[in-house]
């Protein structure tokens, strides 16, 4: 590494740290926490092991901070979700095909959480901030619900968790499943001429079980 690349980080550390997390991410995700390996990080980002023990601290540590970092990526789209002039329907179907693109835009994010649930939550459970930085996106969703309740277009025998577990459940599929199903069906879920209509399905899909029963 250059001397003056080398300063450059050093003056620089959130670049830097951003830069390792965004390698590190890519790392975990494709060989797990035990594949993965610092030293090829550190080389990927052309930085050293010793500067990244410094920033996070360990092996452990940085794989934690990829895993909080992944968490905020998608609690923070979902809270900029800009619905407040939409009506509750629509409002729904967009946090539905907003939540549809971010786990196809960032499938690093659905294999960490693949990783963590074949290891049974080890590391999550160490994230206890990650609890409360699901409120305020789960309060974005209940107030759409409260509305749509309101003027009589939502059922009001649905909570919140419901929805968010529907609508994670689908797009979680569309990304951990896309070469068995692919392979099983002959189909790339991913393909640019079938997202839109994946993309719009778990839209109908969301509003059709929320309306009222006749």
């Amino acid at each position: 590494m250059a001397v003056t690349e080398q300063v450059s980080r050093q003056r620089d550390p959130e670049r830097t740290k951003a830069e390792l997390l965004e390698v590190a991410t890519r790392a975990f995700a494709e060989d797990g926490y035990s594949g993965a390996r610092v030293d090829e990080i550190a080389e990927r980002t052309r930085t050293t092991k010793r500067m990244i023990y410094y920033y996070f601290g360990g092996k452990e540590q940085l794989y934690l901070a990829v895993l909080e970092n992944a968490y905020r990526g998608i609690r923070q789209a979902e809270e900029r979700l800009e619905v407040g002039d939409l009506g509750p329907v629509d409002a729904i179907r967009r946090l539905a095909e907003l939540t549809y693109d971010h786990h196809v835009e960032h499938q690093d994010f659905m294999r960490l959480v693949a990783i963590e649930n074949i290891h049974r939550g080890e590391g999550i459970r160490k994230l206890e901030v990650l609890r409360d930085l699901g409120k305020p996106a789960m309060e974005v969703l209940e107030t759409i619900l409260r509305r749509g309740v309101a003027e009589g277009v939502f059922r009001d025998d649905v909570d919140a968790l419901d929805v968010h577990l529907l609508i994670s459940s689908y797009c979680v599929f569309q990304v951990a499943n896309q070469y068995t199903f692919g392979y099983l069906f002959d189909v790339d879920l991913l393909a640019d001429d079938t997202r839109p209509r994946l993309r719009a399905l778990i839209g109908d899909v969301v509003v059709s079980w929320l309306r009222p029963p006749p």
